[in-house]
Protein backbone atom coordinates (compact mmCIF):
# COMPACT_ATOMS: atom_id res chain seq x y z
CA UNK A 1 0.00 0.00 0.00
CA UNK A 2 0.93 3.76 -1.01
CA UNK A 3 5.06 1.78 -1.72
CA UNK A 4 5.68 3.63 -5.10
CA UNK A 5 4.34 7.22 -3.27
CA UNK A 6 6.24 6.43 0.46
CA UNK A 7 9.37 6.11 -1.86
CA UNK A 8 9.56 9.01 -3.65
CA UNK A 9 8.54 11.23 -0.87
CA UNK A 10 10.84 9.68 1.62
CA UNK A 11 13.50 10.73 -0.98
CA UNK A 12 12.29 14.23 -1.48
CA UNK A 13 12.49 14.68 2.98
CA UNK A 14 15.91 13.20 2.42
CA UNK A 15 17.37 16.08 0.49
CA UNK A 16 15.83 18.46 2.43
CA UNK A 17 18.29 17.36 5.22
CA UNK A 18 21.30 18.61 6.59
CA UNK A 19 20.27 21.82 5.16
CA UNK A 20 20.08 24.99 8.02
CA UNK A 21 16.56 26.31 6.98
CA UNK A 22 13.61 26.43 4.90
CA UNK A 23 14.20 28.62 2.12
CA UNK A 24 12.39 29.57 -0.86
CA UNK A 25 14.29 27.85 -3.40
CA UNK A 26 14.51 24.18 -1.14
CA UNK A 27 10.79 24.91 -0.61
CA UNK A 28 10.28 25.68 -4.27
CA UNK A 29 12.18 22.39 -5.21
CA UNK A 30 10.86 19.83 -3.23
CA UNK A 31 7.36 21.08 -3.58
CA UNK A 32 7.59 20.74 -7.78
CA UNK A 33 9.22 17.13 -6.31
CA UNK A 34 5.70 16.09 -4.27
CA UNK A 35 3.83 17.47 -6.90
CA UNK A 36 4.82 14.82 -9.59
CA UNK A 37 4.79 12.41 -6.84
CA UNK A 38 0.87 13.22 -6.05
CA UNK A 39 0.42 12.92 -9.94
CA UNK A 40 2.22 9.54 -10.54
CA UNK A 41 0.57 8.11 -7.62
CA UNK A 42 -2.91 8.98 -9.85
CA UNK A 43 -4.18 11.52 -7.82
CA UNK A 44 -6.65 13.87 -9.02
CA UNK A 45 -4.89 17.34 -10.61
CA UNK A 46 -7.41 19.43 -8.81
CA UNK A 47 -6.62 17.88 -5.72
CA UNK A 48 -2.88 17.97 -6.07
CA UNK A 49 -3.07 21.54 -7.07
CA UNK A 50 -5.29 22.88 -3.91
CA UNK A 51 -2.54 20.43 -1.71
CA UNK A 52 0.51 21.89 -3.16
CA UNK A 53 -0.53 25.18 -2.72
CA UNK A 54 -1.73 24.72 0.58
CA UNK A 55 1.71 22.92 1.25
CA UNK A 56 3.90 26.17 -0.37
CA UNK A 57 2.53 28.51 1.59
CA UNK A 58 2.40 27.17 4.73
CA UNK A 59 6.12 26.27 4.27
CA UNK A 60 6.84 29.51 3.31
CA UNK A 61 4.75 31.24 5.75
CA UNK A 62 5.96 29.27 9.12
CA UNK A 63 9.89 29.87 10.69
CA UNK A 64 11.36 27.05 11.71
CA UNK A 65 10.95 25.77 15.09
CA UNK A 66 14.36 25.91 16.90
CA UNK A 67 13.35 21.89 17.82
CA UNK A 68 13.03 21.03 13.98
CA UNK A 69 15.45 20.38 11.26
CA UNK A 70 14.18 21.21 7.92
CA UNK A 71 12.91 17.92 6.38
CA UNK A 72 11.07 17.11 10.48
CA UNK A 73 9.65 20.82 9.46
CA UNK A 74 8.51 20.24 5.75
CA UNK A 75 6.90 16.05 6.74
CA UNK A 76 4.79 18.37 9.71
CA UNK A 77 3.39 20.37 6.90
CA UNK A 78 2.33 17.68 4.36
CA UNK A 79 1.37 15.50 6.96
CA UNK A 80 -0.83 17.77 8.32
CA UNK A 81 -2.56 18.47 4.52
CA UNK A 82 -2.47 14.66 3.96
CA UNK A 83 -4.64 15.04 7.06
CA UNK A 84 -6.86 17.41 5.71
CA UNK A 85 -7.85 16.00 2.29
CA UNK A 86 -8.15 12.97 3.18
CA UNK A 87 -10.93 14.03 5.90
CA UNK A 88 -8.96 15.10 8.86
CA UNK A 89 -10.68 12.41 11.55
CA UNK A 90 -12.08 8.63 11.02
CA UNK A 91 -15.77 9.02 10.12
CA UNK A 92 -17.99 6.01 11.96
CA UNK A 93 -21.20 4.61 10.88
CA UNK A 94 -24.54 6.13 11.90
CA UNK A 95 -26.76 3.28 12.54
CA UNK A 96 -30.22 4.83 14.08
CA UNK A 97 -32.83 2.73 13.38
CA UNK A 98 -33.39 -0.80 14.75
CA UNK A 99 -33.05 -2.36 12.20
CA UNK A 100 -30.44 -0.25 10.77
CA UNK A 101 -29.98 -0.88 7.41
CA UNK A 102 -27.00 -0.49 5.23
CA UNK A 103 -26.93 -0.41 1.35
CA UNK A 104 -23.75 -1.58 -0.78
CA UNK A 105 -23.62 -0.08 -3.93
CA UNK A 106 -20.84 0.14 -6.90
CA UNK A 107 -19.98 -1.10 -9.91
CA UNK A 108 -19.53 -4.82 -10.91
CA UNK A 109 -15.53 -6.30 -9.89
CA UNK A 110 -15.58 -3.66 -6.87
CA UNK A 111 -15.50 -6.20 -4.45
CA UNK A 112 -18.86 -5.55 -3.32
CA UNK A 113 -19.81 -9.03 -2.31
CA UNK A 114 -16.57 -9.90 -0.26
CA UNK A 115 -17.29 -6.41 1.08
CA UNK A 116 -20.14 -6.93 2.41
CA UNK A 117 -19.29 -10.09 4.61
CA UNK A 118 -16.16 -8.31 5.50
CA UNK A 119 -18.77 -5.87 7.24
CA UNK A 120 -20.86 -7.63 8.43
CA UNK A 121 -17.99 -9.84 10.48
CA UNK A 122 -16.33 -6.53 11.46
CA UNK A 123 -19.40 -5.45 12.75
CA UNK A 124 -20.41 -8.42 14.69
CA UNK A 125 -16.81 -8.21 16.68
CA UNK A 126 -18.44 -5.19 17.42
CA UNK A 127 -21.29 -6.68 19.19
CA UNK A 128 -23.82 -6.31 16.57
CA UNK A 129 -26.39 -8.91 15.11
CA UNK A 130 -26.17 -8.77 11.00
CA UNK A 131 -27.74 -10.38 8.66
CA UNK A 132 -26.93 -10.32 5.14
CA UNK A 133 -29.27 -9.65 1.99
CA UNK A 134 -28.33 -10.99 -1.26
CA UNK A 135 -29.98 -8.24 -3.71
CA UNK A 136 -27.82 -8.80 -6.75
CA UNK A 137 -29.98 -10.75 -8.75
CA UNK A 138 -28.25 -9.70 -12.03
CA UNK A 139 -24.19 -11.15 -11.91
CA UNK A 140 -24.37 -14.88 -11.82
CA UNK A 141 -23.52 -16.64 -8.47
CA UNK A 142 -23.48 -13.36 -6.66
CA UNK A 143 -25.79 -15.10 -4.61
CA UNK A 144 -24.27 -18.06 -3.94
CA UNK A 145 -21.08 -16.41 -3.48
CA UNK A 146 -22.70 -14.27 -0.59
CA UNK A 147 -24.38 -17.69 0.96
CA UNK A 148 -20.53 -19.02 0.84
CA UNK A 149 -19.03 -16.37 2.66
CA UNK A 150 -21.67 -16.26 5.38
CA UNK A 151 -21.17 -19.73 5.82
CA UNK A 152 -17.17 -19.14 6.30
CA UNK A 153 -17.95 -16.38 8.75
CA UNK A 154 -21.11 -18.04 10.53
CA UNK A 155 -23.50 -15.35 9.38
CA UNK A 156 -27.12 -15.98 7.70
CA UNK A 157 -27.76 -14.74 4.35
CA UNK A 158 -31.22 -14.04 3.11
CA UNK A 159 -31.96 -14.67 -0.69
CA UNK A 160 -35.83 -14.89 -0.59
CA UNK A 161 -36.67 -15.67 -4.31
CA UNK A 162 -33.77 -15.08 -5.99
CA UNK A 163 -34.81 -12.91 -8.76
CA UNK A 164 -36.40 -10.14 -7.82
CA UNK A 165 -34.24 -7.24 -5.80
CA UNK A 166 -37.39 -5.38 -4.65
CA UNK A 167 -39.40 -8.33 -3.22
CA UNK A 168 -35.83 -9.89 -1.30
CA UNK A 169 -35.78 -6.53 0.37
CA UNK A 170 -39.17 -6.09 1.25
CA UNK A 171 -39.09 -9.74 2.73
CA UNK A 172 -36.09 -8.74 4.68
CA UNK A 173 -37.38 -5.91 6.03
CA UNK A 174 -40.12 -7.84 7.38
CA UNK A 175 -38.56 -10.43 8.27
CA UNK A 176 -35.87 -8.63 10.43
CA UNK A 177 -39.06 -6.82 12.83
CA UNK A 178 -39.56 -9.78 14.48
CA UNK A 179 -35.74 -11.09 14.74
CA UNK A 180 -32.96 -10.74 17.01
CA UNK A 181 -31.18 -8.72 13.61
CA UNK A 182 -30.49 -5.26 14.35
CA UNK A 183 -28.45 -4.60 11.15
CA UNK A 184 -28.89 -5.35 7.26
CA UNK A 185 -26.41 -5.18 5.00
CA UNK A 186 -27.98 -5.44 1.37
CA UNK A 187 -25.28 -6.59 -1.15
CA UNK A 188 -27.19 -4.58 -4.20
CA UNK A 189 -26.24 -5.28 -7.90
CA UNK A 190 -23.60 -3.40 -9.78
CA UNK A 191 -22.92 -3.05 -13.62
CA UNK A 192 -19.31 -2.84 -15.71
CA UNK A 193 -20.61 1.06 -16.32
CA UNK A 194 -23.28 3.69 -15.09
CA UNK A 195 -26.47 2.16 -16.25
CA UNK A 196 -30.06 4.14 -16.08
CA UNK A 197 -31.70 0.83 -15.49
CA UNK A 198 -29.30 -0.12 -12.37
CA UNK A 199 -29.66 3.57 -10.69
CA UNK A 200 -33.28 3.53 -11.02
CA UNK A 201 -33.60 0.39 -9.22
CA UNK A 202 -31.07 1.25 -6.38
CA UNK A 203 -32.79 4.62 -5.88
CA UNK A 204 -36.45 1.87 -5.86
CA UNK A 205 -34.37 -0.18 -3.05
CA UNK A 206 -33.25 3.35 -1.24
CA UNK A 207 -36.50 4.12 -1.13
CA UNK A 208 -37.94 0.93 0.34
CA UNK A 209 -35.32 0.36 2.60
CA UNK A 210 -34.68 3.74 3.91
CA UNK A 211 -30.83 2.99 4.93
CA UNK A 212 -28.77 4.52 7.50
CA UNK A 213 -26.04 4.21 5.41
CA UNK A 214 -25.66 3.88 1.37
CA UNK A 215 -21.67 3.00 1.41
CA UNK A 216 -20.18 3.22 -1.97
CA UNK A 217 -18.03 0.03 -2.91
CA UNK A 218 -14.66 1.55 -4.88
CA UNK A 219 -11.98 -0.94 -6.38
CA UNK A 220 -8.79 1.33 -5.57
CA UNK A 221 -6.40 0.11 -8.34
CA UNK A 222 -8.95 1.99 -11.33
CA UNK A 223 -7.72 4.64 -10.42
CA UNK A 224 -9.13 8.59 -10.85
CA UNK A 225 -12.00 6.05 -12.81
CA UNK A 226 -13.39 4.88 -9.68
CA UNK A 227 -13.31 8.70 -8.30
CA UNK A 228 -15.71 9.83 -11.58
CA UNK A 229 -18.31 6.97 -10.79
CA UNK A 230 -17.93 8.20 -7.17
CA UNK A 231 -19.64 11.71 -8.30
CA UNK A 232 -21.91 9.85 -9.86
CA UNK A 233 -23.31 7.49 -7.75
CA UNK A 234 -23.28 10.15 -4.90
CA UNK A 235 -25.60 12.55 -7.38
CA UNK A 236 -28.32 9.89 -7.94
CA UNK A 237 -28.39 8.26 -4.56
CA UNK A 238 -26.69 10.91 -1.96
CA UNK A 239 -24.15 7.91 -0.49
CA UNK A 240 -22.76 8.72 2.95
CA UNK A 241 -19.33 7.50 2.71
CA UNK A 242 -17.14 5.03 0.49
CA UNK A 243 -15.30 1.46 1.15
CA UNK A 244 -12.08 1.29 -0.86
CA UNK A 245 -11.26 -2.07 -1.97
CA UNK A 246 -7.98 -3.90 -3.19
CA UNK A 247 -5.54 -1.42 -1.29
CA UNK A 248 -3.40 -3.89 -0.75
CA UNK A 249 -3.10 -4.11 -4.31
CA UNK A 250 -2.26 -0.63 -5.56
CA UNK A 251 0.96 0.55 -5.06
CA UNK A 252 0.08 4.46 -5.78
CA UNK A 253 -3.08 5.27 -3.30
CA UNK A 254 -4.48 7.63 -5.59
CA UNK A 255 -8.43 7.26 -4.83
CA UNK A 256 -7.67 7.15 -1.33
CA UNK A 257 -6.16 11.09 -1.70
CA UNK A 258 -9.12 12.40 -3.73
CA UNK A 259 -12.43 10.40 -3.20
CA UNK A 260 -13.16 12.96 0.09
CA UNK A 261 -12.01 15.71 -1.18
CA UNK A 262 -13.63 15.61 -4.60
CA UNK A 263 -17.20 14.14 -3.23
CA UNK A 264 -17.25 15.72 0.06
CA UNK A 265 -17.88 12.18 1.39
CA UNK A 266 -16.03 10.08 3.77
CA UNK A 267 -13.92 6.89 3.25
CA UNK A 268 -14.98 5.09 6.07
CA UNK A 269 -13.21 1.93 5.72
CA UNK A 270 -10.62 0.17 3.53
CA UNK A 271 -10.31 -3.61 1.98
CA UNK A 272 -6.64 -4.38 2.62
CA UNK A 273 -6.32 -8.06 1.87
CA UNK A 274 -7.87 -10.89 0.36
CA UNK A 275 -9.27 -12.56 4.20
CA UNK A 276 -12.13 -11.90 5.40
CA UNK A 277 -10.74 -10.42 8.31
CA UNK A 278 -8.41 -8.07 6.47
CA UNK A 279 -10.81 -4.53 6.96
CA UNK A 280 -10.45 -1.41 8.55
CA UNK A 281 -11.82 1.30 9.65
CA UNK A 282 -10.23 4.40 7.89
CA UNK A 283 -7.85 7.10 9.86
CA UNK A 284 -6.57 9.83 8.30
CA UNK A 285 -3.67 10.72 10.14
CA UNK A 286 -2.87 6.92 10.64
CA UNK A 287 -3.20 6.27 6.55
CA UNK A 288 -1.09 9.89 6.30
CA UNK A 289 1.86 8.13 8.63
CA UNK A 290 1.52 4.96 6.64
CA UNK A 291 2.13 7.41 3.57
CA UNK A 292 5.19 9.41 5.31
CA UNK A 293 6.77 5.46 6.71
CA UNK A 294 5.68 6.44 9.75
CA UNK A 295 3.90 3.31 10.52
CA UNK A 296 0.84 2.79 12.00
CA UNK A 297 1.59 1.62 15.77
CA UNK A 298 -2.34 2.17 17.18
CA UNK A 299 -3.74 0.00 14.00
CA UNK A 300 -1.05 -2.19 15.00
CA UNK A 301 -1.84 -2.31 18.56
CA UNK A 302 -6.22 -2.80 17.78
CA UNK A 303 -5.58 -5.40 15.86
CA UNK A 304 -3.79 -7.20 18.05
CA UNK A 305 -6.22 -6.86 20.85
CA UNK A 306 -8.83 -7.86 18.80
CA UNK A 307 -7.24 -11.47 17.37
CA UNK A 308 -4.84 -12.56 19.89
CA UNK A 309 -5.51 -14.49 22.68
CA UNK A 310 -3.79 -12.40 25.47
CA UNK A 311 -3.81 -15.07 28.11
CA UNK A 312 -1.90 -17.41 25.75
CA UNK A 313 0.52 -14.94 24.39
CA UNK A 314 1.55 -13.98 27.78
CA UNK A 315 1.91 -17.68 29.17
CA UNK A 316 4.38 -18.14 26.35
CA UNK A 317 6.01 -14.56 26.90
CA UNK A 318 6.56 -15.53 30.35
CA UNK A 319 8.14 -19.13 29.19
CA UNK A 320 10.61 -17.42 26.66
CA UNK A 321 11.98 -15.38 29.35
CA UNK A 322 12.07 -18.02 32.08
CA UNK A 323 13.69 -20.07 29.03
CA UNK A 324 11.54 -22.73 29.43
CA UNK A 325 9.28 -22.76 26.05
CA UNK A 326 9.26 -25.27 24.18
CA UNK A 327 8.68 -25.86 19.79
CA UNK A 328 5.01 -26.19 20.83
CA UNK A 329 5.01 -22.85 22.67
CA UNK A 330 6.31 -21.53 19.45
CA UNK A 331 3.70 -23.18 17.15
CA UNK A 332 1.25 -21.63 19.37
CA UNK A 333 3.00 -18.68 18.89
CA UNK A 334 2.82 -18.58 14.85
CA UNK A 335 -0.78 -19.22 15.18
CA UNK A 336 -1.59 -16.55 16.67
CA UNK A 337 0.61 -14.18 14.68
CA UNK A 338 -1.01 -15.37 11.67
CA UNK A 339 -4.07 -13.87 12.52
CA UNK A 340 -2.50 -10.56 12.31
CA UNK A 341 -2.50 -10.99 8.47
CA UNK A 342 0.56 -11.41 6.56
CA UNK A 343 3.85 -10.05 7.44
CA UNK A 344 4.11 -7.18 4.61
CA UNK A 345 0.98 -5.52 6.48
CA UNK A 346 2.09 -5.92 9.47
CA UNK A 347 6.08 -4.55 8.89
CA UNK A 348 3.95 -1.86 7.13
CA UNK A 349 2.60 -0.45 10.26
CA UNK A 350 5.63 -0.28 12.41
CA UNK A 351 7.78 2.72 11.87
CA UNK A 352 11.08 2.87 10.63
CA UNK A 353 11.02 -0.62 9.93
CA UNK A 354 14.29 -1.78 7.56
CA UNK A 355 13.48 -2.95 4.10
CA UNK A 356 13.48 -6.55 4.05
CA UNK A 357 12.48 -9.24 1.03
CA UNK A 358 9.06 -9.90 2.62
CA UNK A 359 8.17 -12.66 0.23
CA UNK A 360 11.42 -14.80 1.46
CA UNK A 361 10.75 -14.48 5.13
CA UNK A 362 7.21 -15.24 4.52
CA UNK A 363 8.68 -18.41 2.68
CA UNK A 364 11.06 -19.05 5.61
CA UNK A 365 7.96 -18.73 8.46
CA UNK A 366 5.77 -20.89 6.32
CA UNK A 367 9.29 -23.57 6.43
CA UNK A 368 9.22 -23.36 10.21
CA UNK A 369 6.07 -23.69 10.38
CA UNK A 370 5.70 -26.91 8.57
CA UNK A 371 8.85 -28.22 10.15
CA UNK A 372 6.92 -27.88 13.43
CA UNK A 373 3.76 -29.60 12.15
CA UNK A 374 5.32 -32.15 10.84
CA UNK A 375 6.74 -33.14 14.82
CA UNK A 376 4.59 -35.15 17.05
CA UNK A 377 3.67 -34.03 20.69
CA UNK A 378 7.18 -35.53 22.78
CA UNK A 379 9.25 -34.32 19.97
CA UNK A 380 7.76 -30.59 20.38
CA UNK A 381 7.70 -30.34 23.77
CA UNK A 382 11.58 -32.07 24.18
CA UNK A 383 13.69 -31.60 20.86
CA UNK A 384 16.56 -33.50 22.32
CA UNK A 385 14.78 -36.71 21.49
CA UNK A 386 15.78 -35.44 17.45
CA UNK A 387 18.31 -38.17 16.70
CA UNK A 388 19.26 -37.90 13.07
CA UNK A 389 16.38 -40.75 11.44
CA UNK A 390 13.74 -38.49 13.49
CA UNK A 391 15.05 -35.64 11.35
CA UNK A 392 14.71 -36.99 8.37
CA UNK A 393 11.43 -37.97 8.66
CA UNK A 394 10.40 -34.45 9.81
CA UNK A 395 12.32 -32.90 6.48
CA UNK A 396 10.57 -35.11 4.38
CA UNK A 397 6.85 -34.74 6.01
CA UNK A 398 7.43 -31.48 5.93
CA UNK A 399 8.89 -31.05 2.59
CA UNK A 400 12.24 -29.35 3.65
CA UNK A 401 15.39 -30.37 3.94
CA UNK A 402 17.42 -31.67 6.50
CA UNK A 403 19.14 -28.94 7.17
CA UNK A 404 16.45 -26.84 7.23
CA UNK A 405 15.53 -28.47 10.44
CA UNK A 406 18.78 -28.67 11.66
CA UNK A 407 18.72 -24.22 11.33
CA UNK A 408 15.85 -24.13 12.99
CA UNK A 409 16.93 -26.57 16.10
CA UNK A 410 20.05 -24.51 16.20
CA UNK A 411 17.94 -20.81 16.65
CA UNK A 412 15.72 -22.17 19.20
CA UNK A 413 18.93 -23.82 21.36
CA UNK A 414 20.36 -20.59 20.67
CA UNK A 415 17.64 -18.57 21.78
CA UNK A 416 17.13 -20.95 24.64
CA UNK A 417 20.63 -19.90 25.72
CA UNK A 418 20.24 -16.72 25.51
CA UNK A 419 17.25 -16.17 27.53
CA UNK A 420 19.27 -18.49 30.33
CA UNK A 421 21.71 -15.68 30.18
CA UNK A 422 19.35 -12.80 30.71
CA UNK A 423 17.70 -14.82 33.45
CA UNK A 424 20.75 -15.13 35.25
CA UNK A 425 21.64 -11.56 35.01
CA UNK A 426 24.60 -12.38 32.61
CA UNK A 427 23.80 -10.03 29.87
CA UNK A 428 23.08 -6.74 29.93
CA UNK A 429 20.22 -5.03 27.73
CA UNK A 430 20.09 -1.06 27.22
CA UNK A 431 16.57 -1.82 28.14
CA UNK A 432 13.95 -2.90 31.00
CA UNK A 433 11.59 -6.19 30.71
Amino acid sequence: MFENLQERLSKIFRSLTGQGRLTEKNINEAVRQVKLSLLEADVNFKVVKEFIDSVKAKALGEEVLKSFTPDQQFVKIVRDELINIMGKSAATLNLRHHPSVIMLVGLQGSGKTTTAAKLANYLRKSGRTVLLVAADTYRPAAIDQLEKLGKSIQIPVLTGDRKNPLIIVQQALEYSKNSQYNTLIFDTAGRLHIDEEMMEELQQIKQLSNPDEILMVVDAMIGQDAVNSALEFDKRLNVTGFIVTKMDGDARGGVILSITHITGKPVKFIGVGEKIDAFEQFHPDRVAARILGMGDVLSLIEKAEKELDKEKMEKVGKKILQAEFTLEDFQEQLKEMKKLGPLSSLIEMLPGAPKIDVETSEQQLKKVEAIINSMTIEERRNPRVLNASRRQRIAKGSGTSVQDVNKLLKSYEEMKELMKRLKHGKLKLPFKI
